[in-house]
């Protein structure tokens, strides 16, 4: 089992800028993909980064945050970044932090895909 815990959530004004953590504990040795995905009231949950956990760090976003937003990864803390530049107050949603596991290392963008995720955190960005 794996547990996730998002942080770093919040009210921000257009332009602005975020940073979201999600810490990870437990059987996090077999995690292979970790994404984020968002999801706001009455839409579908959207994917908006992934990265692989071990070796090279590939990444991967839609069209939607591609160069605004960046994932990145420390695995000696277990914990993977979001930071979200030039937000837009359609980027306001729950952020939540996913992950694969059983060693799964293709990045894909379903959240059926994903094993394990947290509980989430509100980004509010106000125009």
């Amino acid at each position: 089992q794996v547990q996730l815990v998002e942080s770093g959530g919040g009210l921000v004004q257009a332009g602005g800028s975020l940073r979201l953590s999600c810490a990870a504990s437990g059987r996090t040795g077999s995690m292979g993909i970790m994404g984020w995905f968002r999801q706001a009231p009455g839409k579908e949950r959207e994917f908006v980064a992934g990265i692989r956990w071990m070796s090279s760090s590939s990444t991967y976003y839609p069209d939607s945050v591609k160069g605004r937003f960046t994932i990145s990864r420390d695995n000696a803390k277990n914990t993977v970044y979001l930071q979200m530049n030039s937000l837009k107050p359609e980027d306001t949603a729950v952020y939540y932090c996913a992950a694969k596991g059983y060693f799964r290392i293709i990045i894909t963008t379903t959240p059926e895909d994903y094993d394990y995720w947290g509980q989430g955190t509100q980004v509010t960005v106000s125009s």
